[in-house]
């Protein structure tokens, strides 16, 4: 038995779905409760949590919504709030919600590979996404542009689409490159991209995909994620997305820039038990399958095998850097992003 319920929440600019998922076994008594507050789609995450609520006899309240807005949701809500795990994106916004006070750390026994994690455990990483460069390859040569320095060469100047710098998954890709390349060279780099803009940052990373398939640039900065949900989507999608071409950067230095999604549980969760029981659960064989075979996301477990459209983007060298740090430079990030004007 499911039913949705939409209200307006305090705090927030979007309207939330909030969904309750029944105890699988009607005629079980007083089934437990778990309370989620998911920056991930509902049909990202559904297949998952019914398969939990399933065995372990548990009626999850979940409620999806924009990343920030839960996170601002969740401390306006303080001691009193409901929220007993946090599902969201980037590394930025895990560190943040752990460095507001929404966050305690996980009790749950982790498996040997779930090695992306706060030092203090307040959350996991429960898959990988990674930035590369994504080209037409009818106007860019095959071993024209290798790394992300090549972006900021002066025969791109007018070919280059990226996201704003509000976006967390540019500060995030910013940030570790603070960290990689100080902050002299991380400033030259972010004005020389700036220099090659086609058109004033806009959308989101599927529109970068769009506008060089449009004729608007040539080249653009986009997660995996959202080019390997393209190619699995309708008709229009497909024919867009496969013009496109991965180009995996600094496969010979540091690698290309590498980000998660992750999980936490709540600051005030009252039910630390089972919350600690559904991360242990995503970081399970099965659901770690589901994340590589049907969200098309790079699984933490390395012994579980990619989708074939991740297959076909290649292999890749990823760059090693402190997650926590990357999460905790941000801010830093966002002020060189604007000192080099990156709007």
């Amino acid at each position: 038995m499911r039913k949705i319920v939409l209200g307006l929440m305090a705090s927030m600019l979007c309207m939330p779905t909030v969904t309750t998922y029944a105890s699988a076994n009607p005629t079980a008594a007083n089934p437990e409760s778990l309370n989620i507050y998911s920056a991930r789609n509902e049909a990202l995450i559904k297949p998952l949590l019914d398969q939990f609520a399933s065995q372990h006899n548990v009626t999850i309240n979940l409620v999806t919504g924009k990343a920030d807005a839960l996170l601002a949701r969740a401390k306006s809500e303080g001691q009193f709030s409901p929220v007993d795990i946090i599902i969201t994106t980037d590394v930025g916004r895990l560190a943040r919600a752990k460095s507001q006070g929404l966050t305690q750390p996980i009790t749950a026994t982790l498996p040997a590979f779930a090695t992306l994690q706060d030092p203090q455990q307040h959350w996991v990483a429960l898959t990988t996404r990674n930035r590369p460069i994504i080209i037409n390859p009818s106007n860019i040569a095959e071993g024209e542009i290798t790394r992300y320095e090549d972006l900021v060469k002066p025969e791109y100047k007018g070919r280059v689409c990226v996201r704003s710098s509000t976006n967390i998954y540019n500060q995030s890709m910013v940030a570790a490159m603070l960290m990689q390349q100080g902050e002299a060279a991380t400033l030259a780099w972010a004005k020389g991209l700036v220099n090659n803009f086609a058109r004033r940052p806009k959308g989101g990373d599927r529109d970068q995909i769009k506008a060089i398939v449009a004729g608007v640039c040539d080249i653009a900065l986009a997660n995996t994620y959202y080019l390997a949900a393209m190619r699995n989507a309708d008709a229009d999608s497909v024919a867009i997305a496969n013009q496109v071409k991965v180009v995996w950067p600094n496969q010979s230095d540091r690698g290309v820039h590498l980000n998660i999604s992750g999980i936490a549980v709540a600051k005030y969760a009252k039910n630390t038990e089972i919350a600690n029981q559904l991360i242990a659960f995503m970081l399970g064989r099965e659901a770690q399958d589901w994340y590589a075979k049907t969200n098309h996301e790079y699984p933490v477990d390395p012994a579980i095998e990619w989708s074939g459209t991740l297959q076909a983007m290649g292999t890749f060298k990823a760059e090693s850097v402190e997650l926590n740090e990357v999460g905790e430079l941000n801010a830093k990030a966002l002020q060189i992003m604007d000192k080099a004007g990156w709007q």
